[in-house]
């Protein structure tokens, strides 16, 4: 299931030097992978300038010394989320007005250096701009050419609806993807995900609206908490310390053992193969790293395994 593997290139160019980026790159395709997510503002809080675009610079670079691999690949990227004023995030963020939008294209297909994406989200919801000059800005994309599908990012569902209704209502291309942060601990109610924007935790209004959708895809970023399953030097966040988390992990380690696997793998497996299914994100810094997360969505839970994972609590 390598296609529903997604590699995250969000510290490619700045944490994640070139040639590193470039080893594992390379190493995702070779292994059949298709996806490569991106953004326009990645990523302006590690870089001197204060600004984005560094991650769609180095895959830019990437792709004109790859002859023939960008027809092997499909380009995830978004819009929204960038500065206008270095230092000022979010008071300054660029939003999702027409001209926003058209600006924010032009630069992401120029650092790229391609005339498309597969895929272009809106990062996270502008709270000035309406939903129908968003929605419209969106569907010319679609109609130049320039974009293949549109996704939404961080929103709440009752926006993502009411987005999908005004494209239907005027006979333009909506959202058909949502990218949310998703994994298999679940936070201690009333508490927000840390790095989290405020609607960009999946929960379950958003699984029931994407159940009753399905037409609608899910992206789950930072699904293995960035370590923390793993890793002793990078501890769980601070709203994972409940009970729920102990059985859920202790149930996680079981299924490991079973499969002669690990947490991480089992994590990306149940992910990928849920329902609704999730595409995993991952962004990784190593090759190693990476080769984990292709076995971790080639790896196949049976229907028992699954179903103690989902009935952990």
């Amino acid at each position: 299931m390598i296609d529903h593997l997604v590699l995250g290139a969000m510290l490619f160019g700045t944490v994640q030097d070139e040639r590193r980026s470039f080893e594992i790159l390379d190493r995702f395709v070779d292994a059949g992978g298709v996806w490569i997510d991106t953004a326009n503002c990645y990523a302006f809080w590690a870089d001197p300038s204060g600004f984005g675009g560094q991650s769609e610079a180095l895959l830019g670079r990437w792709l004109a010394t790859r002859p023939g691999v960008r027809d092997r690949v499909r380009i995830s990227t978004k819009v929204g989320c960038e500065p206008i004023e270095a230092g000022r995030f979010p008071e300054t963020a660029e939003g999702l007005s027409a001209g926003a939008v058209k600006t924010a294209i032009e630069g992401s297909l120029r650092r790229l250096g391609t005339d498309h994406v597969e895929l272009y989200w809106a990062h996270k919801p502008d709270p000035v701009t309406p939903l129908e000059e968003t929605v419209a800005a969106f569907d010319e994309l679609v109609s130049a050419g320039v974009v293949g599908r549109l996704g939404c990012s961080n929103y709440p569902v009752w926006q993502v609806e009411r987005a999908r209704q005004i494209a239907r209502a005027d006979g333009r291309t909506g959202f058909t993807a949502v990218q949310q942060h998703h994994t298999y601990l679940r936070p201690l109610p009333g508490t927000q995900p840390t790095v989290v924007h405020r609607f960009g935790a999946v929960t379950d209004e958003v699984l029931h609206y994407l159940e009753h959708h399905p037409d609608m895809a899910l992206w789950a970023y930072t699904p293995l908490l960035s370590g923390g399953y793993t890793r002793t030097d990078k501890p769980l966040p601070p709203e994972y310390d409940h009970p729920g988390t102990e059985r859920r992990l202790a149930v996680l380690d079981e299924i490991a053992a079973e499969t002669g696997t690990n947490r991480n793998r089992v994590v990306l497996a149940w992910l990928a193969g849920g329902n609704p299914a999730a595409m995993p994100i991952v962004g990784v810094s190593t090759v190693g790293q990476l080769d984990e997360a292709v076995a971790g969505v080639s790896l196949d839970l049976t229907v028992e395994q699954r179903r103690r994972l989902d009935s952990a609590a």
